[in-house]
């Protein structure tokens, strides 16, 4: 019982002093608003305890607004107008939306969920990291946890590193040579067999994260700290050093009062990760605004570049929620049309369709190697010779199906862009529709381990698909 007691009095105590500070707030508030109110009504202002600041003498029109009072005008429209669109917005994602296999327009309130959870505030750069396994999981990660941008420092970036016979439809057996290179382009090393296929795995799971991420490449540092001094960004460089300053908001609430700022996160950050090996170069820790560092309790002093990146910027939500889905309306407008047509264009074309327009960019690729053995004066046998007297019409016949393909995916969505449905708010894949990413091969030669386990045992999805729903938005589009 005096537990329960002093629990209600502490309660009550509470309960109270809000209720002071809140009434304190009203009061201020109010009188504040008052004389904000007279400014810009003085025909309506009222005589409190004498002349009020609003209240004006004598005959003929009132005087002329002043260019303060015009602005405060302005600035509470424009505030209005932003606290609706956030209202909205806040409305649209607090509302719990799942995924589920029923679920109408499921990959478009998909990617809407995503989009909406987007920023663009926080921009992540990785400098001269040369680790495709921590490449393709920084993209990953980074493109799981909401960050739209990417900026890549030479010596290597994925696209231009990962060079390959086939690089839009390869798979990793197809794969014959394989350099790594600096993105100057200087040969670095030929790649062993086994590097070239671990590789490649890791190439093609990080190329499906780059679908929706935006990633810029720079071949040097200076060229990445103007671009984002140009476009207002802070620059944060994480460092081991002991100058560098904890990510805790203890640490940065005391940066941000030295620097008179009211948020311990700025409006527009870049977050700078460099090599395992040895971090960040000089030249960026000395551009950085502020040197930061994860706090560590073990004997490792450091960590995998990728998990670092994983932990670095999830603590950076975690410090400033508001972060999450900071992105301008037009940008995610942008966003929309790519996404949603891109995701039509997966869906459009039938297995048979598929099928072909694989065969047709397998032969033009491989006239074009046929082709470089020719300019390297190889000599070619008859029936390479007919290859290459075939590439023009059934290169033709593949343009023509990515032109109207093109066309179809854009006819799909066009409405969908300036009218998005309401979209998933958790990104969890429905329970009867989870998947595990592992080839064929692999899930095969588990099949007696992984029986019945929840992301193997599939639900296939016969109506509502989003394939049919891409089609029967063509289909109506055609007709009307």
């Amino acid at each position: 019982m005096t537990s329960s007691r002093g629990g209600v009095q502490t309660f009550l105590a509470g309960a109270v002093c809000s209720a002071a500070i809140i009434y304190f707030y009203q009061k201020v508030s109010g009188t504040r608003t008052r004389r904000i109110e007279s400014q810009l009504n003085p025909n309506e202002a009222k005589e409190e305890g004498g002349d009020d600041l609003g209240s004006f003498h004598g005959c003929g029109p009132p005087p002329p607004e002043s260019n303060v009072v015009i602005a405060a005008r302005r600035q509470s429209n424009n505030e209005g107008r932003d606290k609706k669109k956030k209202d909205d917005d806040f409305a649209a994602l607090s509302e719990i939306r799942m995924d589920s296999c029923s679920l109408d327009q499921r990959m478009i309130r998909k990617a809407e969920g995503a989009i909406r959870n987007r920023t663009s505030r926080l921009i992540v750069v990785v400098e001269r990291c040369t680790n495709d396994h921590n490449y393709s999981a920084i993209l990953r990660t980074v493109e799981a946890l909401g960050v739209q941008h990417v900026y890549i420092i030479a010596p290597q970036c994925i696209q231009s590193t990962l060079t390959t016979n086939n690089e839009d439809d390869c798979e990793v057996g197809d794969i014959k040579v394989m350099e790594l290179k600096r993105s100057s382009g200087q040969l670095i090393k030929k790649a062993t067999e086994s590097e070239i296929r671990d590789r490649a795995m890791h190439h093609l799971y990080a190329r499906k994260a780059t679908e929706w991420l935006t990633v810029t490449d720079f071949d040097e540092t200076k060229a990445c700290i103007d671009s984002l001094r140009k476009d207002g960004y802070q620059i944060w460089a994480t460092d081991l050093g002991q100058v560098a300053t904890c990510l805790t908001e203890e640490a940065l609430r005391a940066h941000a009062e030295n620097e008179n700022r009211g948020n311990i996160i700025p409006e527009k950050v870049a977050i700078v990760f460099g090599t395992e090996a040895v971090g960040c170069t000089n030249e960026m820790l000395n551009a950085a605004d502020l040197r930061v560092y994860l706090p560590l309790r073990g004997f490792a002093d450091s960590l995998n570049l990728s998990v670092a990146t994983a932990l670095v910027v999830h603590q950076m939500f975690l410090l400033d929620p508001s972060l999450i889905g900071a992105m301008g309306e037009e940008e995610r407008k942008q966003l929309r049309q790519a996404w949603y047509a891109k995701l039509a264009s997966q869906r459009l074309l039938s297995s048979a369709d598929k099928k072909k327009r694989a065969k047709l960019v397998s032969f033009i690729k491989a006239c074009e190697e046929i082709n470089k053995k020719r300019l390297a004066g190889v000599q070619l046998f008859q029936s390479e010779l007919d290859k290459l007297g075939k590439i023009g019409p059934k290169q033709a016949e593949l343009d023509a199906i990515d032109v109207k393909l093109e066309a179809d995916s854009q006819r799909a969505v066009k409405d969908l862009v300036d009218n998005p449905p309401a979209p998933i708010t958790d990104m969890r894949r429905a329970d009867e529709h989870r998947t595990c990413f592992v080839g064929k091969k692999t899930k095969s030669s588990h099949s007696v381990a992984w029986a019945n386990m929840p992301a193997t045992a599939n639900l296939r999805v016969g109506q509502n698909t989003s394939s049919s729903f891409f089609r029967q938005r063509v289909t109506t589009e055609a007709s009307e």
